[in-house]
């Protein structure tokens, strides 16, 4: 009977935990996904001199807007959202850090390819297909394998694993040195701070991944000719005909996204897992 109570306990928890994990991961794309639309389209562009390329962050939000409208910058949200359960069960259930970075990236790329393809459409919100729609056209012309709906896997692999043990790692050592304070107000702000900071350092760490990421997965330069096919041939691309500057592009709507999207995913989980324990 003791066995089968601390069993149920067990199973109790690592569903809170999955539960706040998921509320914490929804929340943060819903308010953060237009800053990632606008990270994509950075990092895929390629050339300063063509009419349609952003000049900076402010530009690129009155363009999207003027010429796609209010839902352009929620092109592609759909597979991100219906990858958080599995994602953030992976993170629940997973080693911490670099292990659960390298698994939930196996988990959600084919979401990242449809997702980076459908931010990378500069038609209407209207215009461009379907979350479905997409995914098949991908599947039809170029397989599920990684030239197809697993293209781009290494990056993302490389992308994900960094972030993880870096945001997860300073969070948790930094959380455990700075003292909890009595106040609530000063206790939010030394949790959002924390989170804030590790959400920034992993995103600095991590972009170049993002970058070489983006390139593969999205439209190659030449229709028909893939360019861009593995991680570090791709980075070692951009560099040399781009300089080191451009395996940063996208670095400020990146932080301005997951440095306070570090702090909201991270709150949540924490006020949520405590709610459903205090009133499960």
């Amino acid at each position: 009977m003791r066995e089968y109570h601390t069993e149920g306990i067990i199973e109790c928890v690592a569903f809170l935990r999955l539960a706040a994990f998921t509320k914490q991961g929804l929340i943060e794309i819903c308010l953060m996904h237009p800053l990632d639309v606008v990270k994509t389209r950075f990092q895929i562009q390629r050339c300063a001199t063509d009419p349609n390329s952003y000049k900076s962050l402010g530009d690129s939000f009155r363009m999207i807007f003027r010429t796609e409208g209010l839902f352009g910058f929620y092109k592609g949200i759909l597979p991100p959202i219906l990858a958080e359960t599995p994602k953030r069960a992976v993170k629940t259930f997973a080693i911490a850090g670099l292990g659960s970075g390298l698994t939930e990236a196996i988990v959600v790329n084919p979401f990242e390819v449809v997702k980076v393809g459908l931010q990378a459409n500069r038609n209407t919100f209207a215009e461009q297909p379907s979350t479905l729609g997409y995914a098949r056209q991908i599947i039809k012309k170029e397989g599920l394998g990684l030239r197809g709906l697993n293209k781009g896997l290494t990056a993302t692999l490389g992308r994900h694993g960094a972030f993880n043990m870096v945001y997860f790692g300073f969070y948790h050592n930094v959380k455990n040195i700075i003292p909890v304070n009595k106040d609530p107000t000063l206790e939010f702000l030394r949790k959002f701070g924390i989170g804030f900071l590790s959400g920034t350092m992993a995103s600095v760490i991590n972009i170049p991944f993002d970058v070489a990421k983006s390139r593969i997965q999205g439209p190659q330069p030449v229709p028909g000719e893939i360019k861009y096919r593995t991680c570090f041939k791709t980075m070692a691309t951009v560099y040399q005909e781009e300089g080191i500057l451009a395996l940063y592009k996208g670095l400020l709507p990146k932080i301005m996204r997951l440095g306070p999207g570090g702090a909201v995913m991270l709150l949540v989980y924490e006020y949520t897992y405590l709610w459903l324990q205090e009133n499960w």
